[in-house]
């Protein structure tokens, strides 16, 4: 039965003989042509799970099954809208317990991450739904008669997320839903088995069409939902090359309004006064090693001031010392492994990339030979000195557990570097003088900055990037309104 707690002691064999479905129209089903597709533990390198394999045919009956909910949704008082996304985050709690096993043995994130994860969407539902009394126009005193503005749901919504925070991403359809927009949530194909529990445990919470869950290999499935009629927003989260490919199909389409969270190849710039021991602690906690780097707001390129340069250096390596790669539902493990074969080779093929462009590998480039690992995708973390301004690992985003620290003399020079690349949607500034701390900051090229500090995220503070690092702005009211249309009302009485 659906909502029959899966039996998280029984390891990756309570999750193999399920059977796995999509939620669509308030049903739940295999895929329209029977199609299905294995998953593959990034750990053990068994299969863990067998998954329907949608196509344009269920994309045609998910959109259809959302453009019917639509004006029904749209009317219900945002009351009970906020009750329903609350009794969705009340199954959800009760249920936190297995979601973080399913994205630990489906993704390879440590069992303490996927916890952390789903804590964080726990947070965001309630926190929206608690703004959402919040979305509502004004009056304006343009003329004698009456002039206001009213907040309507901008449409039917599609929400492709990526495989690096499964559910917590996953979690962000209920921004929409509580906008009064239908919502299908496309999850992703390598790491879909916590998205597709949730349609499972929610079937009943809200009407048929408000609500849809599907996954798919290869883009018929999401490429036809993008380009659909009845599709009226994308929001995405995921690479540059893919964003621009949404854009292109959404342009093509209908101009559908589109919001990207994209890549990043992220500059920590650490000056001379810093506090080294905080600056070291930040530069391991900004690049996510916990999570093998698979975050977009890592900061992987590590600015230092050359005067300080080797005491830092020197600072991170002694710090990573025991750091402790495992089985990603061993709770001593601080890190799990990368996704899938192929970007573990794109991953390592980078750090020889590094050693052919005369880098100096101080920590980490190698595999792992701790036999309790087994054949599991791990990379340990890789911290970099000595790389070219225009190599490839300093120019490109990587997507893994690899830092590059980069010497700088002056100001001007670490925001030259900082600047130089076309993405920005992360920074880090460490310095005790406040005045460069704002100077700097301001003059940075990206959406979302700290100042001695990184890596950390906070309820209702607006997450988003700048230049090729996306558009738009989530976790946030801006994200809650990005839903709606502005219709504006004018009476002459």
């Amino acid at each position: 039965m659906a909502n029959e707690p899966i039996d998280v002691a029984g390891g990756h064999h309570a999750v193999r003989d399920r059977e796995w479905r999509f939620l669509v129209d308030g049903e739940l089903r295999g895929a329209v042509n029977g199609g299905a597709f294995e998953r593959i533990s990034p750990f053990t390198r068994d299969a863990i799970a067998t998954v329907p394999n949608g196509d344009a045919a269920d994309a045609e009956a998910i959109a259809e099954a959302a453009w019917a909910a639509r004006k029904g949704w749209a009317r219900t008082p945002m009351p009970e809208r906020v009750a329903a996304v609350n009794r969705a985050a009340d199954i959800i709690e009760a249920h936190r317990e297995e979601l973080a096993f399913l994205d630990a043995i489906d993704a390879g994130s440590t069992l303490a991450n996927a916890r952390q994860d789903i804590g964080f969407a726990l947070a965001h539902m309630r926190l929206f739904a608690g703004l959402a009394m919040e979305v509502k126009g004004a009056t304006i005193p343009a003329s004698r008669g009456l002039h206001l503005t009213v907040r309507e749901p901008v449409g039917v919504v599609l929400r492709i997320v990526p495989f690096n925070h499964p559910f917590m991403f996953a979690a962000k359809v209920f921004t929409a839903i509580l906008a009064g927009c239908p919502a299908i949530l496309k999850a992703p194909e390598v790491a879909p088995l916590s998205a597709l529990r949730m349609g499972e445990l929610l079937r009943d919470v809200f009407p048929a069409g408000v609500l849809q869950v599907a996954t798919a290999q290869g883009r018929e499935l999401a490429d036809t939902l993008v380009r659909h009629r009845h599709v009226h927003k994308i929001a995405f989260i995921g690479s540059e090359q893919t964003g621009a490919a949404i854009s292109r199909a959404a342009a093509e389409s209908g101009f559908k309004r589109v919001s990207l969270e994209l890549g990043g190849k992220n500059a920590m710039i650490v000056f001379d006064d810093a506090d080294l021991e905080q600056a070291a602690q930040g530069a391991i906690a900004g690049m996510n090693f916990t999570w093998s780097g698979q975050s977009c707001g890592s900061n992987s390129r590590l600015l230092v001031h050359r005067s300080v340069h080797d005491a830092l250096v020197e600072r991170i390596a002694r710090k990573l010392e025991g750091h402790r790669l495992g089985d990603p539902l061993d709770p001593a493990a601080q890190q799990g492994t990368v996704i899938h074969e192929r970007h573990y080779d794109s991953v390592m093929g980078y750090i020889e990339v590094a050693r052919q462009e005369g880098g100096t590998i101080v920590v980490g480039g190698e595999k792992p030979t701790d036999p309790a690992l087994g054949d599991g995708l791990f990379v340990p973390p890789t911290v970099i000195t000595g790389l070219p301004l225009d190599g490839r690992v300093v120019q490109e985003e990587i997507f893994g557990p690899v830092l590059s620290v980069i010497p700088f003399d002056t100001e001007e020079e670490a925001l030259g570097i900082a600047n130089s690349l076309d993405y920005g949607l992360t920074a880090s500034v460490w310095t005790r003088d406040i005045s460069r701390a704002l100077r700097v900051v301001h003059e940075v090229e990206a959406g979302f900055t700290w100042v001695n500090d990184s890596s950390k995220q906070f309820l209702n503070v607006p997450y988003g990037g700048v230049k090729s690092s996306g558009m738009g702005r989530e976790e946030s009211m801006e994200e809650l309104l990005s839903y709606t249309e502005l219709k504006t009302i004018n009476i002459n009485y």
